[in-house]
């Protein structure tokens, strides 16, 4: 299924909480500015954000958003390529990560398959999302989940905070 119109704006999740995290982020928004057919129109600021159902140190994250030619399925396969190139390994559910790329929103798609779930479905839940893209994208409607406003106010308990990048 594809997006009514081309290029398609779709929004990526950056994160990392082991090793040079930071480096990680900066050199992932590098290689998704440099993805065939794929334009960065914006990157947020960098947030450290203590991990939410997980384990390990705090993360550093960020979201870009993107005009891509892909389709949904081809860019998540890019991004599991740029995850591999940073030795992301997967032992259990929601462990520590050298790279973590999730596709959060492709344009007005939404797709449920096994191996890509759109829009992303614990998204809306995170401050570690919703506060970058609430930066992106300030009036934005979460699909089927309201004013990213309203949702980030939701997750004001967890712990974030802006960080200067060197």
């Amino acid at each position: 299924m594809k997006p009514e119109r081309w290029p398609a704006l779709a929004y990526v999740g950056i994160g990392a909480n082991l090793g040079e995290a930071l480096a990680a982020v900066q050199d992932a928004t590098r290689r998704l500015a440099l993805l065939p057919g794929t334009r960065l129109v914006a990157r947020s600021s960098l947030y450290r954000s203590a991990p939410v159902d997980a384990t390990g140190d705090d993360f550093v994250n960020a979201v870009v958003a993107l005009e891509t030619d892909l389709p949904a399925l081809e860019l998540l396969h890019h991004l599991q390529a740029i995850e591999q190139a940073h030795g992301r390994a997967r032992p259990y559910r929601n462990a520590p990560r050298s790279l973590d790329l999730d596709l959060l929103l492709f344009a007005d798609l939404v797709l449920n398959t096994e191996e890509l779930e759109l829009p992303h479905p614990r998204a809306h839940l995170r401050a570690f999302v919703l506060l970058p893209m609430a930066e992106l994208a300030p009036g934005m409607q979460w699909p089927g989940r309201g004013p990213i406003a309203s949702l980030l106010a939701a997750t004001a308990s967890q712990r974030i905070e802006k960080i200067e990048a060197p």
